[in-house]
């Protein structure tokens, strides 16, 4: 029998405003086009398509179906995934690989579509992901780390602003519905106003 277990993460996300250049190490990123077909209450239905050999800008002219229109034999993986809400850093995921070309077509067909690089990098004691998202969602940047156990005790690197994880408006079902190009600038006085925050349930906080 499998492990139930298996079908739950647990991360700490990070709002940020610059992707570090040295973290990018001159290969392609994982460039992942993702379409929700739910994304309400932090529940969500997603087929995702993912290249790991295209270099492509993201910005609010970035356009989803034109990358895929253009470059649809890059895409050499496919999921669907269905998550249930975060709560605490921990969030159940059932995941499953499917067809690229079905996924495709999928994502032609219908949902809330999502455009992002995804960097990966190994800092301190902990792999960390950072996606540079474009479209509607420009300028967001957000960096993630991702363990098999609740993630206490993280070294936190002094790129990331403040601490997103258990703001649903920052899921990517939650920018799905809201993209986070038509509420940056208030996002912006929201934080000039209340300072930065990191949570402090998961253990001893320290910044790099």
């Amino acid at each position: 029998m499998d492990n139930d277990m298996d079908d739950f993460e647990y991360e700490r996300r990070f709002y940020c405003r610059i992707m570090p250049a040295e973290l990018d190490d001159g290969d392609a990123p994982t460039l992942i086009l993702q379409s929700y077909y739910v994304h309400a209450d932090n529940y969500a239905l997603r087929v995702r398509l993912q290249s790991h050999t295209l270099r492509v800008p993201m910005g609010p002219q970035t356009d989803p179906f034109e990358v895929l229109c253009d470059h649809r034999a890059a895409f050499s993986e496919a999921f669907v995934t269905v998550k249930g809400p975060s709560v605490g850093g921990t969030r159940y995921e059932a995941e499953r690989e499917i067809d690229t070309h079905i996924a495709a077509e999928l994502v032609r067909r219908g949902g809330k579509v999502i455009i992002k690089n995804r960097y990966g990098a190994w800092l301190g004691e902990d792999g960390w992901s950072i996606d540079v998202f474009g479209a509607a969602n420009a300028p967001l940047i957000v960096a993630e780390a991702e363990r098999s156990a609740p993630v206490t005790n993280l070294v936190i690197p002094d790129f990331c602003v403040t601490e997103i994880t258990d703001q649903p408006r920052f899921s990517n079902d939650g920018l799905a519905s809201r993209p986070f190009g038509e509420w940056h600038a208030e996002f912006e006085r929201e934080l000039s106003a209340d300072g930065p925050h990191f949570e402090e349930v998961f253990g001893t906080n320290r910044r790099e």
